[in-house]
């Protein structure tokens, strides 16, 4: 445990951040904290939080909490890796991975119904990707069409991912320019099928409505 404190401090964490994180002993405890955190709206605009960001802000989109959930698995001693999704007329998504004797699981910050954890029960990254394609939509359109290789985090400075004041944009397009596989064909990608109307009506549900949004509704029932 000290050494997992002491680690918590070469990442620039305070004791209060490193005590918290260090107390999500598993991917399931990590998984209940991420989706315990309010979505960012970026009510101010786009942003991409550092770790201590999300700690001191309460909210976090997919690339946020993947910060997050990568460094508590750090302080656990798992390696805090990453994975990118590239989808065609549709946002990226990024998850954590983390695994489970041979199979892999995946941590994952969504506001909607999809993109969501993943069990240990995939035997290998592009099993795990594939899973997602049938959620991965634009309204009616499945839109997934390639995944990352694992981004080791290790690899980039703490003051970079994890104590950054700043956007941390550059990590982003890091991690967006390193090799991504093609999970399916152009023609297969022609033969998907869109959504039905009620898998569109339960896409639109969300976990946090925007405070915007919230304040709409109010003054219409006014």
């Amino acid at each position: 445990m000290t050494s997992r404190f002491a680690l918590g401090q070469r990442l620039g964490l305070t004791r209060a951040q490193t005590d918290l994180l260090l107390r999500l002993r598993t991917p399931e405890r990590i998984q209940d904290f991420i989706t315990s955190l309010s979505i960012n709206h970026e009510l101010n605009g786009d942003s991409c939080l550092s770790v201590v960001g999300v700690l001191e802000h309460r909210h976090a989109h997919c690339i946020e909490g993947a910060f997050v959930a990568a460094c508590a698995l750090w302080l656990q001693g798992e390696p805090p890796l990453l994975m990118d999704f590239h989808a065609e007329g549709d946002d990226d998504h990024v998850v954590t991975l983390f695994k489970r004797g041979d199979c892999w699981g995946a941590i994952s910050k969504s506001n909607h119904v999809w993109l969501r954890w993943r069990d240990p029960v995939y035997r290998t990254l592009r099993e795990l990707a594939i899973s997602y394609i049938h959620e991965y939509v634009n309204e009616s359109k499945k839109t997934l069409r390639a995944y990352s290789r694992p981004f080791d985090l290790r690899r980039v400075a703490p003051e970079r991912w994890v104590t950054n004041p700043e956007p941390c944009w550059d990590v982003a397009e890091e991690l967006d320019g390193i090799r991504h596989y093609r999970l399916i064909s152009k023609a297969q990608a022609r033969r998907l099928r869109d959504r039905d109307d009620f898998e569109q009506h339960l896409g639109r549900q969300v976990e946090f409505i925007s405070p915007r949004k919230r304040s709409a509704r109010a003054a219409a029932r006014s």
